[in-house]
């Protein structure tokens, strides 16, 4: 019975191993990254599942960094497809330092900072909404399935930052058609790639998200399996091992 018990531990550590996302990597950046793009990618999930076809990018540049203050072009374009459609109404992502306010000009013009983002995320450092409503959801106006739009926004602190870090960038969906029983989602970041202008060099990374299950590299499934099977085999050694010591033949 110990044995069992021991082995079935083994095994649900494994699947908690499994079942945990990977953390999504931050964007850093300071005054020499100016003219440096990241494009970020987002899946859609609601209720804690993933939803297929719903997917959106966004495009940020930084242009420049006074004192406080950091500025960045954006892009926005929602990608839903596969006969789901969608309505982008909002972004968001938080920030190290804390931001202090916020403004942004172009399709999402109105900038809330410590307000609650929908779908269980909780509070977010800034989101940017196309509708002047006091909900990060933006319940209003937006992007729909291929359509981009674009602006500009000023991020600012308190004091300078020696460097921003930028993280957990998430993108509202209202107004989705075409999944049952859904009218509304999130996305989270899926991944990043970096584009520095002055280099011209690419760099992608692609991390997982809480949407959905993520399922891990091929080798890091069998060395959790060997791992268990070495634990196994301890276990199924301590018995015998107990009963040499107690003097049994039986497993001399």
């Amino acid at each position: 019975m110990n044995t069992l018990k021991s082995l079935a531990t083994a095994f649900a550590m494994i699947g908690a191993t499994i079942a945990a996302p990977a953390l999504a990597e931050p964007i850093m950046l300071d005054a020499g990254d100016i003219g440096e793009s990241f494009t970020v990618t987002y899946d859609g999930f609601a209720d804690g599942q993933t939803i297929d076809g719903l997917s959106a990018e966004t495009v940020f540049t930084l242009t420049g960094v006074t004192g406080s203050t950091y500025t960045f072009d954006y892009s926005v374009t929602n990608t839903t497809n596969s006969g789901v459609g969608s309505r982008i109404s909002s972004f968001a992502f938080n920030t190290d330092p804390d931001i202090s306010s916020a403004v942004s000009t172009g399709v999402y013009d109105n900038a809330v900072t410590d307000s609650n983002y929908p779908n269980g995320i909780g509070t977010v450092d800034v989101c940017f909404k196309a509708a002047r409503t006091n909900s990060c959801a933006g319940n209003r106006e937006g992007l729909l399935a291929g359509e981009s739009g674009s602006g500009s926004l000023t991020l600012n602190f308190l004091t300078a930052p020696t460097t921003l870090t930028l993280d957990d960038f998430f993108v509202r969906y209202q107004s989705v058609r075409g999944v049952k029983g859904v009218s509304s989602a999130s996305g989270q970041q899926t991944s990043t790639t970096s584009t520095s202008t002055t280099t011209s060099s690419t760099s992608t990374t692609t991390t997982s998200t809480s949407g959905g299950t993520p399922v891990p590299a091929p080798g890091g499934m069998l060395g959790l399996f060997a791992l268990a099977l070495i634990g196994f085999g301890l276990v199924r050694r301590r018995p015998r091992s107990a009963q040499r010591a107690l003097g049994n033949p039986a497993y001399a």
